[in-house]
Protein backbone atom coordinates (compact mmCIF):
# COMPACT_ATOMS: atom_id res chain seq x y z
CA UNK A 1 0.00 0.00 0.00
CA UNK A 2 1.18 3.46 -0.81
CA UNK A 3 2.56 5.68 1.84
CA UNK A 4 0.35 8.39 0.78
CA UNK A 5 -2.67 6.37 0.88
CA UNK A 6 -1.96 5.09 4.79
CA UNK A 7 -1.28 9.17 5.13
CA UNK A 8 -4.74 9.59 3.82
CA UNK A 9 -6.34 7.61 6.14
CA UNK A 10 -3.82 8.38 9.72
CA UNK A 11 -5.09 10.71 12.57
CA UNK A 12 -2.90 12.43 14.75
CA UNK A 13 -4.78 14.26 17.73
CA UNK A 14 -4.16 16.16 20.96
CA UNK A 15 -6.67 17.24 24.14
CA UNK A 16 -5.86 18.71 26.62
CA UNK A 17 -7.95 19.05 29.88
CA UNK A 18 -7.48 21.26 33.04
CA UNK A 19 -9.65 19.51 36.06
CA UNK A 20 -10.24 20.49 39.36
CA UNK A 21 -8.78 17.10 41.04
CA UNK A 22 -5.66 16.10 42.45
CA UNK A 23 -3.48 13.98 40.16
CA UNK A 24 -3.76 10.72 41.43
CA UNK A 25 -7.50 11.13 41.93
CA UNK A 26 -7.78 11.54 37.80
CA UNK A 27 -5.58 9.04 37.17
CA UNK A 28 -7.37 6.44 38.62
CA UNK A 29 -10.46 7.04 37.22
CA UNK A 30 -8.62 6.82 33.73
CA UNK A 31 -7.02 3.61 34.32
CA UNK A 32 -10.36 2.16 35.07
CA UNK A 33 -11.55 2.28 31.25
CA UNK A 34 -14.50 0.15 32.23
CA UNK A 35 -16.19 2.82 33.94
CA UNK A 36 -15.62 4.99 31.08
CA UNK A 37 -19.89 4.72 29.77
CA UNK A 38 -20.50 5.94 33.44
CA UNK A 39 -18.77 9.32 32.54
CA UNK A 40 -18.37 9.92 28.73
CA UNK A 41 -21.15 9.51 26.40
CA UNK A 42 -19.81 8.65 23.59
CA UNK A 43 -17.80 5.67 25.10
CA UNK A 44 -20.78 3.15 24.46
CA UNK A 45 -19.20 0.02 26.00
CA UNK A 46 -16.11 -1.16 27.30
CA UNK A 47 -15.47 -5.23 27.82
CA UNK A 48 -12.53 -6.73 30.07
CA UNK A 49 -10.70 -9.40 28.17
CA UNK A 50 -8.13 -10.04 30.83
CA UNK A 51 -5.70 -7.53 33.32
CA UNK A 52 -4.06 -5.79 30.25
CA UNK A 53 -6.73 -6.08 27.60
CA UNK A 54 -10.28 -5.27 26.13
CA UNK A 55 -12.52 -4.02 23.52
CA UNK A 56 -14.21 -0.97 23.38
CA UNK A 57 -17.39 0.92 21.30
CA UNK A 58 -17.57 4.19 20.62
CA UNK A 59 -19.99 6.71 18.66
CA UNK A 60 -20.11 10.27 18.30
CA UNK A 61 -22.64 12.88 16.71
CA UNK A 62 -22.08 10.71 13.10
CA UNK A 63 -24.31 7.84 12.99
CA UNK A 64 -21.63 4.80 12.70
CA UNK A 65 -19.99 3.11 15.74
CA UNK A 66 -16.03 2.52 15.82
CA UNK A 67 -15.08 -0.81 17.76
CA UNK A 68 -11.56 -1.46 18.74
CA UNK A 69 -9.33 -3.89 20.79
CA UNK A 70 -7.34 -2.36 23.15
CA UNK A 71 -3.95 -3.73 25.10
CA UNK A 72 -2.28 -1.93 27.55
CA UNK A 73 0.89 -0.43 26.69
CA UNK A 74 1.97 1.55 29.51
CA UNK A 75 0.54 1.57 32.64
CA UNK A 76 2.92 4.22 34.79
CA UNK A 77 1.26 6.09 37.88
CA UNK A 78 4.99 7.95 38.98
CA UNK A 79 4.60 9.55 35.81
CA UNK A 80 0.81 9.49 34.83
CA UNK A 81 0.69 7.99 31.85
CA UNK A 82 -1.38 5.11 30.77
CA UNK A 83 -1.23 3.67 26.89
CA UNK A 84 -2.57 1.26 24.94
CA UNK A 85 -2.55 0.15 21.26
CA UNK A 86 -5.69 -0.31 19.38
CA UNK A 87 -6.60 -2.74 16.72
CA UNK A 88 -10.00 -3.27 14.76
CA UNK A 89 -11.61 -0.07 13.52
CA UNK A 90 -8.48 1.93 14.48
CA UNK A 91 -5.40 0.93 14.42
CA UNK A 92 -2.43 2.45 16.74
CA UNK A 93 -2.44 3.91 20.12
CA UNK A 94 -3.30 6.30 22.93
CA UNK A 95 -1.63 8.04 25.68
CA UNK A 96 -3.14 9.86 28.68
CA UNK A 97 -1.03 11.64 30.88
CA UNK A 98 -1.73 13.39 34.09
CA UNK A 99 -0.01 16.12 35.92
CA UNK A 100 -0.38 18.31 38.47
CA UNK A 101 -1.95 21.53 36.96
CA UNK A 102 -2.70 24.83 37.88
CA UNK A 103 -5.32 24.63 40.61
CA UNK A 104 -5.67 20.87 40.29
CA UNK A 105 -4.83 18.33 37.39
CA UNK A 106 -3.43 18.55 33.39
CA UNK A 107 -4.38 15.74 31.22
CA UNK A 108 -2.80 15.52 27.74
CA UNK A 109 -4.52 13.20 25.17
CA UNK A 110 -2.62 12.25 22.27
CA UNK A 111 -3.82 9.45 19.97
CA UNK A 112 -2.31 8.57 16.65
CA UNK A 113 -4.92 5.90 14.40
CA UNK A 114 -5.31 4.84 11.35
CA UNK A 115 -8.64 4.36 10.33
CA UNK A 116 -9.25 0.53 9.03
CA UNK A 117 -12.85 0.78 9.00
CA UNK A 118 -14.12 0.31 5.17
CA UNK A 119 -17.05 2.97 5.47
CA UNK A 120 -14.77 6.02 6.85
CA UNK A 121 -11.62 4.70 4.22
CA UNK A 122 -13.82 5.14 1.92
CA UNK A 123 -15.43 8.86 2.45
CA UNK A 124 -11.26 9.52 3.12
CA UNK A 125 -10.58 12.79 2.54
CA UNK A 126 -13.63 14.27 1.91
CA UNK A 127 -14.78 13.33 5.06
CA UNK A 128 -11.73 14.30 6.50
CA UNK A 129 -13.07 17.57 8.30
CA UNK A 130 -16.16 16.05 9.30
CA UNK A 131 -14.07 12.79 11.36
CA UNK A 132 -11.56 15.54 13.15
CA UNK A 133 -14.92 17.71 14.31
CA UNK A 134 -16.46 14.22 15.42
CA UNK A 135 -13.76 13.82 17.36
CA UNK A 136 -13.52 17.49 18.66
CA UNK A 137 -17.29 16.81 19.92
CA UNK A 138 -16.18 13.33 21.77
CA UNK A 139 -13.35 14.93 23.72
CA UNK A 140 -15.31 18.26 24.76
CA UNK A 141 -17.93 15.84 25.91
CA UNK A 142 -15.59 13.41 27.99
CA UNK A 143 -13.77 16.46 29.50
CA UNK A 144 -17.21 17.53 30.73
CA UNK A 145 -18.57 14.03 31.91
CA UNK A 146 -15.01 13.53 33.90
CA UNK A 147 -15.20 16.80 35.84
CA UNK A 148 -18.58 15.92 36.87
CA UNK A 149 -17.64 12.43 37.32
CA UNK A 150 -14.51 13.94 39.60
CA UNK A 151 -17.25 16.68 41.52
CA UNK A 152 -19.26 13.94 43.11
CA UNK A 153 -16.70 11.77 44.20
Amino acid sequence: MPDWYRRLHRYRFRSVWQLEAPPTVVYAVLERAESYPQWWPQVREVTRIDDRSGTARFRSLLPYDLRVVAAERVRDPGSGVLEISMRGDLAGWARWTVVPGAGGTRVVFEQDVEVCKPLMRRAGLLARPLFRANHALMMRAGRRGLARWLARA
